[in-house]
């Protein structure tokens, strides 16, 4: 037996009335919530607007006072290098000269302290090791935060990982986009490491 519950209901919906109801307030959902998304996109784009044009780019980076502020026996390090190694102190020496605590070994003679090798006026490099410590110069501190100041929204996400000078030099002397042209050409194929303000050059087509 059919539940009188089912019969009147099936009743309803033959009438166009009750149709109408149904469709209009599906349509007056509808058209709610469009609205509602729209002025959140539309919100969304003029805060962004606000953020990009108006309000600077909260960088985290700490500059340092230089390698007397180091309280740790302990060292970063570049890392990657083959032949040489950056610590975070501005020392670059052979990777043999490496102390088991990360920290270049001073008191060998070719252990560098901000050392430029390799560099040109522009801040670009042949070395990455070279840029790394020449970019931790103290007196370097104005022209990263120059740097900062005027990066691209496209860097953001790059640069806004970096806590440290020491973390902004490893990352800004890292080839990027801004070291090649056509996307697969260096701008300057010798000097392609740098920490300077602008990248190089563009060689001529």
């Amino acid at each position: 037996m059919v539940p009188w519950g089912a019969v009147l209901w099936r009743r309803l919906l033959r009438k166009r009335w009750v149709l109408g109801v149904v469709f209009g307030l599906s349509l007056v959902y509808f058209l709610t919530s469009t609205f509602k998304q729209e002025e959140r996109t539309v919100r969304d784009r003029n805060l962004l607007q606000v953020q990009e044009h108006e309000q600077p780019i909260l960088w985290k980076v700490k500059f340092s006072a230089g390698n007397s502020s180091q309280l740790s026996n302990q060292c970063r390090n570049s890392v990657q290098g083959k032949l040489l190694i950056t610590d975070e102190l501005g020392y670059i020496c052979e990777r043999k000269d490496l102390l088991v605590n990360g920290c270049c070994n001073v008191n060998v003679a070719s252990t560098k302290l901000y050392s430029c090798d390799s560099c040109l006026p522009n801040g670009c490099c042949s070395i990455y090791e070279y840029c790394v410590s020449c970019c931790l110069q103290p007196s370097k501190q104005h022209l990263l935060e120059r740097f900062l100041n005027r990066a691209a929204v496209a860097f953001q996400n790059l640069f806004m990982a970096v806590e440290d000078h020491f973390e902004l030099c490893l990352a800004k002397c890292r080839t990027s986009s801004q070291s090649v042209q056509h996307e697969n050409t260096y701008r300057d194929p010798i000097a392609k490491y740098c920490y300077g303000e602008y990248p190089p050059e563009l060689l001529p087509v």
